[in-house]
């Protein structure tokens, strides 16, 4: 019972762990390298920079196109 609860706890992590990166693989806020490095930092910066992506995402401001 004790391993089931376990795998339980370890799945329910991994899905909470994974909600940043499907945000970001979704977003259309940032696209091709942009998106690459925010991804990067999400996994090995972890939740503190899914924060910084709301906060600063895009780098560039909008281009308009004349």
């Amino acid at each position: 019972m004790e391993a089931i609860f376990g795998i339980f706890v370890f799945l329910i992590g991994a899905v909470i762990w994974l909600i940043p990166l499907l945000v970001i693989i979704t977003s259309n806020r940032t696209s091709g390298g942009e998106k690459a490095a925010w991804i990067l930092a999400v996994i090995f910066v972890s939740w503190f920079a899914w924060v910084f992506y709301w906060l600063l995402a895009p780098l560039k401001g909008e281009r308009t196109h004349y």
